[in-house]
């Protein structure tokens, strides 16, 4: 694209995600992207959040801005070499877009309607069952460890999105889709997430695992047995990433560069 950037990791704890803000404005950062487990923090870390972090409750990308000659905010990238005195951080969300987005492009699935089976409540699961209530599944079934707070999610869905249908536990009848959103399956040992037992493969229409290293997890390894349809996250990692490069820019990103290097960089070459 053409810009003097460069894109870095930091570990940050927690009680230091304030500074590690306030030091990233101090420092003309353009902006940074927030994980686990900071997303809802930063939310009270912001000076204005869009609307899509203030519908979702989450933060994941922030970007910098300042005033322009014309007292307009602008992006900090846009000023170029001016040195603003005063700087804003606003706080938006891509993940939610990105989880939609990644179901429909990698699986071919139709969120209208579907039953969905969610496993995990937490940060990365709350974010996708209150966005598949917005796109209207038909019944939402949440399996969490810690049953409470599948409850907890319940409610909040229950008084946002009225008319979607959610049950906790599994289901009776088949699913037009399981998504993992835990973090078993990260490690080779892992058991899988969804209990087969309860669940078995010919009720399941397709599977997409959030976690995108490994390649292949073992809950999409039995899926792929069981001739499921399957994904990993890597194109909800990949779609996140390119809308928050374009708040950044203000330039369309280039989507199928990143998914090449993301391949390269996750598995040595293309995934296929």
């Amino acid at each position: 694209m053409g810009l003097d950037c460069r894109y870095l990791a930091f570990d940050v704890s927690p009680e230091q995600l304030g500074a590690a803000v306030a030091g990233a404005r101090s420092m003309r950062f353009v902006g940074l992207n927030l994980t686990v487990p900071h997303k809802q923090r930063a939310v009270g870390l912001v000076e204005v959040l869009d609307d899509s972090a203030e519908h979702w409750g989450a933060v994941n990308t922030i970007r910098f801005e300042a005033k322009d000659a014309r007292g307009e905010w602008r992006p900090l990238l846009e000023l170029g070499v001016e040195t603003p005195r005063e700087v804003r951080a606003r706080g938006f969300n891509t993940d939610a877009e990105a989880i939609a987005r990644a179901l429909g492009e990698d699986l071919g699935l139709k969120l209208d309607g579907a039953r969905v089976l969610l496993l995990g409540a937490g940060g990365a699961g709350r974010t996708a069952a209150l966005k598949l209530a917005q796109e209207g599944v038909g019944v939402l079934h949440l399996v969490n460890r810690t049953a409470s707070r599948a409850a907890e999610l319940a409610g909040e869905i229950g008084r946002r999105f009225p008319g979607v249908k959610v049950e906790l536990g599994y289901p009776a009848a088949a699913v037009d889709l399981v998504l993992n959103a835990t973090s078993l399956g990260l490690r080779p040992e892992d058991a899988s997430p969804l209990d087969s037992a309860r669940l078995g493969w010919a009720r399941i229409g397709a599977v997409y695992d959030m976690i995108y290293r490994p390649a292949e997890t073992r809950l999409l390894r039995e899926a792929r047995g069981a001739g499921c349809r399957s994904s990993n996250g890597l194109g909800m990692l990949l779609y996140q990433g390119a809308r928050a490069l374009e708040l950044w820019t203000g330039r369309a990103a280039p989507v199928e560069v990143m998914r090449r290097a993301l391949e390269l960089n996750l598995y040595g070459g293309p995934c296929n």
